[in-house]
């Protein structure tokens, strides 16, 4: 799907130079993927401290378990 963005040349420019991108849509694409990304990674962090978790949970216990 063309799109047609009016997004100064200079972000463009750098963003091509940082990234070693050959063309615009790469670095467009590159940032887009790179902004989504931390987007999910920062929601993903504010779950710290929400869940409760089992302290005497065993992971090796359990795993030996299901091996039986």
């Amino acid at each position: 799907m063309p799109t047609n963005l009016a997004i100064d040349d200079r972000l463009i420019e750098e963003a091509q130079k940082l990234g070693r991108h050959r063309t615009k849509k790469e670095a467009v694409t590159a940032a887009l993927d790179e902004y989504i990304n931390h987007r999910k990674q920062q929601k993903i962090l504010s779950l710290f401290n929400s869940i409760d978790y089992d302290k005497n949970y065993d992971y090796k216990r359990e795993r030996r378990a299901k091996r039986q």
